[in-house]
């Protein structure tokens, strides 16, 4: 298998069977092995029927049932799984993502790119609920990451298959994936795709996600700079905490010994509580870097990835001639 095109499904039953003739009218004409990996999140309307039939009048199609909503990254996670090609391609479900986008974004991939963003650079959405949060939540992620991208929300994506293989999703990481393959060593570029408006049902998506988002941004940004050093950061916090609480016990000893009363001093309370935070930051870091290592040891993973291997040749043997 070449190609595995991967679209999570939530309640979408009236966008699946345009969806698929989409897909087939793109991906036909390329005369390549492809297969449609499409995986029902746990839909509450027909969506997980409408799978059922065109599977059985589509050989390309592998339809994933989930046992119930687990949200969209598990719903990757299971489309991954369950794809056989050696690049993946993603997308929604709801018709505004367009199929004929994938050529170019599989195109793209083989110049020598690990993976390859889309960008909806005319993007059909409402302004105030749907841009001006994404306007914002782009170039903080970007600001943070350290990856350039103009449209981290566009689900269509290309991948190459050893990406992937490289990174495991949990929760809500789905939408920095650009991030954690970059933490990996990738090359990423990314190419303007179409978009259009929603032609049925209603977005899953509010307002409400961004407090979600600015937690995995915090989790995504500890990854890239503390992933394989974790002391780095609570070690530093913890024995600044540390030197303060000792420093200011250090001078309430001496006020002590000159003779001052120090008990009713809100120098005190501070020294402590600054001498134990010290304390328990130092120990998450210990206890971080144990985790650390057993997270890479007990999986085999290392801490490095080797995109090649050159090796030198042998140089060829001088020809003598006869004397």
């Amino acid at each position: 298998m070449t190609l595995s095109v991967v679209i999570p499904l939530f309640n979408e039953e009236e966008s699946v069977t345009p969806l698929v003739s989409q897909l087939l009218a793109s991906l036909r004409p390329l005369q390549e092995p492809f297969e449609l990996v499409l995986v029902d999140d746990g839909s509450s309307d027909g969506t997980a029927r409408m799978l059922e039939t065109l599977s059985q009048q589509t050989p390309e199609l592998v339809a994933v049932l989930l046992r119930r909503n687990y949200g969209q990254t598990a719903a990757m996670a299971a489309g991954f799984d369950a794809s056989g090609g050696d690049e993946i391609v993603t997308l929604d479900g709801d018709l505004q993502n367009d199929p004929a986008d994938i050529p170019l974004m599989v195109s793209k991939l083989r110049e020598g790119y690990d993976l390859v963003s889309g960008w909806r650079h005319q993007r059909q959405d409402a302004a105030v609920s749907r841009l001006l949060p994404s306007l914002i939540a782009n170039r903080l992620i970007a600001r943070v990451t350290g990856v350039r991208l103009h449209d981290y929300g566009c689900s269509l994506k290309a991948y190459r298959r050893e990406v992937l293989t490289d990174m495991n999703l949990y929760g809500e990481l789905h939408r920095f994936l650009p991030a954690l393959a970059f933490i990996e060593g990738a090359r990423i570029t990314e190419v303007k795709v179409n978009h259009h408006a929603r032609q049925f049902g209603r977005s899953k998506y509010g307002i409400d996600r961004t407090f979600r988002v600015l937690m995995d941004l915090l989790t995504v940004w500890f990854m890239k700079r503390f992933l394989t050093r974790p002391m780095h950061v609570f070690g530093f916090w913890g024995l600044l905490a540390l030197g303060g609480g000792g420093a200011m016990a250090a001078a309430l000893i001496i006020e002590k010994l000159l003779g001052h009363d120090i008990g009713n001093r809100p120098l005190l309370t501070l020294c402590v509580l600054l001498v134990l935070t010290g304390v328990q930051l130092f120990c998450f870091g210990l206890l971080a870097e144990l985790m650390m290592r057993t997270y890479h040891e007990s999986q085999g993973r290392p801490i490095y990835r080797i995109r090649t291997t050159l090796r030198g040749q042998p140089a060829p043997a001088l020809c003598q001639g006869a004397g």
